[in-house]
């Protein structure tokens, strides 16, 4: 274990300077990782960036429970936030450390198979594409989203639902 914090040291010599040693980031990703509601929100900004409000609607958790997650996702670096009016979007960022943003990469890639993380996109794609969305979604900017395919869907994989 002394061997991975060494190893992501020397590519990053940085960190220790900006106060946080490489066990404190490694174990923040990790921790980030490890909680179900902050890789449901992971899954959902994969495609693009989101809106609280649709996180709100298509998760079915209270603002304040999502808000804290995000928040804490902020915290480690792997999301980031665009201010739009009285929105605030937020969409994933890549860690700097390349053995971070591996780790990153692959938990993002086993999501796509999970099925209640497809639901999550399915769900999200059929709001942003609605003709008439809930009322608290009404004023919000769609996000742009890939449509998720059933095995029943005649729909190529490769069809993109983009924001009205």
């Amino acid at each position: 274990m002394n061997t991975l914090f060494h190893e992501l040291e020397s590519v990053n010599p940085n960190m220790k300077e900006s106060g946080k040693s490489t066990s404190d980031t490694l174990e923040r990703l990790f921790s980030a990782l490890s909680d179900r509601t902050r890789l449901r929100l992971l899954n959902l900004m994969a495609e693009s960036e989101i809106c609280v409000c649709f996180f709100v609607e298509v998760l079915d958790i209270p603002q304040p429970k999502i808000s804290r997650h995000l928040a804490y996702l902020r915290s480690c670096g792997l999301v980031a936030t665009r201010r739009e009016g009285k929105w605030v979007h937020y969409r994933l960022v890549q860690p700097e450390d390349p053995r971070a943003a591996r780790v990153f990469t692959e938990v993002l890639a086993w999501l796509t198979d999970e099925t209640q993380m497809k639901h999550d996109r399915k769900r999200l794609a059929t709001l942003c594409c609605a003709t008439l969305v809930p009322l608290g979604l009404r004023e919000a900017p769609r996000p742009t989203v890939k449509r998720v395919r059933e095995e029943s869907d005649p729909v190529p994989d490769h069809a993109v639902v983009t924001a009205l």
